[in-house]
């Protein structure tokens, strides 16, 4: 139990940090709106991606109602898949697109580190995360 919990927290964690920084870097660096505009984006996308993205942050760190959590999970899975295959239909390098995949494997790892902890607690309790 303390392997998942700790799994899961670390993983959550370096995830949430992660997409912090790119909803903060997507918002104030030029350098993402002309990402978004190579990638065939209108801007307006790019602002919405980073609300997004600081809102799926809160939904998965803080302890709110499991269906929230889930909508989370579910709406970063679609975003990171819908990046790789962003990158990988205007032909970036392989780097670009390695990024979504280490954070689909995070995403994928809290997942299911989080219904490991909640089902299975050393005292029968269903944790909250």
């Amino acid at each position: 139990m303390k392997t998942a919990n700790f799994t899961y927290w670390a993983t959550t964690l370096i995830l949430a940090a992660m997409m912090t920084v790119v909803a903060i870097a997507y918002l104030v660096q030029p350098s993402m709106a002309q990402m978004f505009h190579h990638l065939g984006f209108p801007d307006y996308f790019r602002v919405e991606l980073a609300v997004a993205k600081l809102l799926g942050v809160a939904a998965l760190v803080f302890p709110v109602g499991a269906r929230l959590k889930e909508w989370a999970y579910a709406g970063f899975g679609i975003t990171f898949i819908s990046a790789i295959i962003a990158h990988s239909s205007v032909g970036d390098p392989l780097s670009y697109r390695a990024v979504p995949f280490v954070a689909l494997a995070l995403l994928v790892t809290s997942y299911l580190t989080l219904h490991q902890r909640n089902h299975h607690a050393d005292d029968g309790r269903v944790m909250m995360a």
